[in-house]
């Protein structure tokens, strides 16, 4: 028998790491089933390298010039990307070109955020457990904004399961929803199809019976969401409701995000055991967990990225662009303590040694 393969081993055609190198990105994603935020980089066209980092239960991303903020079980993690602190990180020098290092840690309680997204220098969370839109400030665990008009009043009850957030530079536009309801995990027995968008400015249900929507984005005036139950990509039309399916993946499709012509697509295998999906048809039809990138104008696969291992279910999906291989140090172990930014300068610190 051959040795077990090593923790989050992957494959991947040529054409992926091609793209990735020739794109000069990289791809983040967040596996809270795995507690693992993960950079996928191209070394060169032919190789990919990893890089994971543990943070407890890694949901939704946002990332804005320096800033990437990562929603957690219990907090939400603030690190800015130090790039001249890059190459001489002591225990890699000479690796990465970006530096990615805690700077704040809000500790906001288990609140169950999904979708987190900068606007206007605040940082917007999708508050899953309470139903509605929050920010993010040292004032409270979060400050609601915004909530459905069919919840009646915030309590900690799960009762829609909202999850998506759609955001441009005017503004919050889109939210997506598990289903219309105001009682606790009202959304679950029609979980499969009663998914909702709702327009955030009117708060008017205009899309229903959706199958569990998540990951809305606007792409060129076009509103892309991921139809997870059914594995699909698809166009929604904001003035009718209506949607065009313009791909059907193999997994439950949740976490996008944009470079160029490309879409990258989180793809997650379906736990039998898992309470929530388990029992859904895509949980047949799901070969792998990793990220696909579509070619936007004629919506073909080009390229993917399958974890063999150790990773079965992705929630976000972040392009960090500019940079091949970026680095990022956690706030639970001391290695970023080290790490010293100042407006003057940067600097990494030695360990001070008690006599």
């Amino acid at each position: 028998m051959g040795q077990p393969l090593p923790p989050f081993s992957c494959t991947h055609p040529p054409a992926f790491s091609q793209l990735l190198y020739e794109l000069g990105c990289t791809i983040a994603i967040t596996t809270y089933q795995a507690g693992k935020v993960i950079f996928i980089s191209a070394q060169d066209p032919d190789r990919l390298v990893q890089l994971p980092r543990t943070f407890d239960k890694p949901m939704g991303m946002a990332l804005d010039n320096k800033q990437l903020a990562i929603a957690t079980r219990h907090e939400v993690v603030i690190l800015t990307n130090a790039p001249e602190m890059a190459s001489n990180y002591p225990k890699q020098p000479n690796t990465y070109d970006a530096m990615f290092l805690p700077r704040t840690v809000h500790y906001s309680g288990e609140l169950d955020i999904h979708d987190l997204h900068w606007h206007n220098h605040e940082l917007w969370a999708v508050n899953t457990r309470f139903s509605c839109l929050a920010t993010i400030d040292s004032n409270y665990s979060f400050t609601p904004r915004w909530k459905p008009k069919f919840i009646s009043r915030m309590s900690p009850t799960d009762n829609c399961h909202l999850n998506g957030l759609a955001v441009t530079e005017n503004g919050l536009v889109y939210a997506t929803a598990l289903g219309q309801s105001d009682s606790p995990k009202g959304w679950k027995p029609q979980k499969a199809n009663g998914g909702i968008l709702i327009d955030i400015q009117s708060n008017e249900i205009i899309a229903t019976e959706l199958p569990m929507p998540h990951s809305p984005r606007l792409y060129d005036g076009k509103l892309f969401l991921l139809l997870s139950a059914t594995g699909e990509v698809a166009v929604l039309d904001p003035a009718s409701g209506k949607y065009d399916v313009i791909k059907r993946l193999q997994g439950f499709v949740r976490g996008m995000d944009r470079i160029g012509n490309y879409l990258l697509i989180g793809l997650s295998k379906i736990r039998k055991t898992s309470t929530s999906f388990g029992d859904l048809p895509i949980a047949k039809d799901s070969p792998m967990c990793g990220v696909v990138a579509l070619h936007m104008p004629t919506m073909s696969i080009v390229g993917h990225i399958k974890f063999e291992n150790s990773v079965e279910e992705i929630y976000d999906v972040k392009i960090i662009a500019n940079y091949r291989r970026p680095g990022i140090l956690n706030h639970t172990k001391g290695d970023h303590r080290m790490g010293l930014t100042t407006p003057e300068g940067c600097f990494w610190a030695k360990e001070k040694n008690d006599a």
